[in-house]
């Protein structure tokens, strides 16, 4: 890969960052706090919380198999999304490349910062080739984005090409795994030290149940996190975000039966859906939801909101006409929109 110097904008390189009254005692102990012109009533959300997080990274690297310099947290993934922008990209002339269809957010925050956004079709099977992703690269790419398990198409991608993309892209390689907790495959994170130009993110709004706290992740190498850093504001995760990401971290085993009962309802909505005549055809999924392609997706799509059960319309997105997104609810959850799609008509 080019230099970490090469890749970041020039004035975010030299960038001197906002220091935060609490980033200035660091390391030392403190019970009188009269530097951030803080109310000192009202405990303990009066105070600013740890900007840099310390004692939810502390735990999140232990979960994640990480080391805590390599742990960004935002507001959301979107938050660690954008930030890529805005380090790596120089606006009206740099470039990213992306599978297509993927995430939404890649895009908008391409189309935000003024950069120009190269989407790559999948192939039929919803996989993409490394050659065609690396064919849309030029000397002013410094981006590609790749969502595996994809959104909305719920597959993992093919884990050689993405290795390959790794080794011969010059630029940062950006893999999205949101969902990785509901699938098999190795999670890349774990092998941050072997590829220096990896982010991987991640969210506790999936198989952690906690999508109203907004909080994202990313793993990196420490000289990229460093650069998040520099960048993000001083306060960006909340104190109730990161005392609820805490209790939380205390039980991932209920997290893990939670995977598995979602995984076990999947199957059972799959085998149930995939016998309607409305239903065309599931594809595979390794997530915690799955496209299937209907025989008359807005028609269906209006039927079910009119019974007050909301799905994904997909069926405006390329390579995938006539699909609808189905996320794995409750068991009760599930067997309504099962009843429902039986009574269609």
């Amino acid at each position: 890969m080019k230099s970490l110097k090469e890749l970041t904008r020039p004035n975010i390189w030299s960038l001197a960052p906002y220091s935060s009254a609490r980033n200035e005692y660091s390391g030392h102990t403190a019970h009188v706090f009269l530097d951030a012109n803080e109310n000192p009533y009202n405990q303990p959300i009066n105070r600013y919380p740890d900007p840099l997080q310390t004692d939810l990274k502390a735990q999140l690297a232990h979960v994640k198999g990480v080391r805590v310099e390599q742990i960004f947290l935002g507001n959301g993934s979107d938050e660690a999304i954008d930030l890529l922008y805005r380090c790596f990209t120089c606006p009206g002339s740099d470039n990213v490349v992306a599978i297509e269809p993927t995430y939404g957010m890649y895009k908008v925050c391409a189309d935000i910062n003024d950069v120009e956004y190269r989407p790559v079709l999948l192939d039929k099977n919803y996989q993409f080739s490394a050659d065609k992703l690396l064919a849309a690269c030029d000397a002013n790419t410094k981006l590609i984005w790749l969502c595996s398990p994809n959104n909305p198409t719920g597959n993992n991608l093919i884990r050689e090409e993405i290795e390959r993309v790794l080794r011969e892209f010059q630029g940062l390689v950006i893999v999205d795994e949101a969902y990785s907790d509901f699938s098999s495959q190795r999670p890349f994170r774990l092998d941050l030290n072997k590829y220096p130009n990896i982010v991987v993110l991640n969210t506790f709004s999936k198989a952690w149940g906690c999508a109203g706290i907004r909080l994202g992740m990313a793993f990196a190498s420490p000289d990229i996190i460093s650069i998040f850093n520099k960048v993000k504001y001083p306060y960006n995760v909340n104190y109730l975000t990161q005392q609820k990401a805490l209790e939380a971290l205390k039980d991932p085993f209920e997290v893990d039966k939670w995977v598995k009962l979602l995984l076990q309802e999947r199957s059972r909505m799959i085998n149930n859906i995939k016998l309607l005549p409305l239903c065309e055809e599931i594809y595979p999924t390794d997530s915690n939801f799955f496209l299937m392609k209907v025989n008359d997706a807005q028609r269906i799509y209006d039927y079910l909101v009119d019974l007050g059960i909301i799905v994904r319309n997909r069926t405006n997105v390329r390579l995938c006409h006539g699909c609808l997104r189905i996320t794995v609810g409750t068991k009760s959850e599930n067997m309504q929109l099962i009843s429902a799609l039986r009574q269609y008509e």
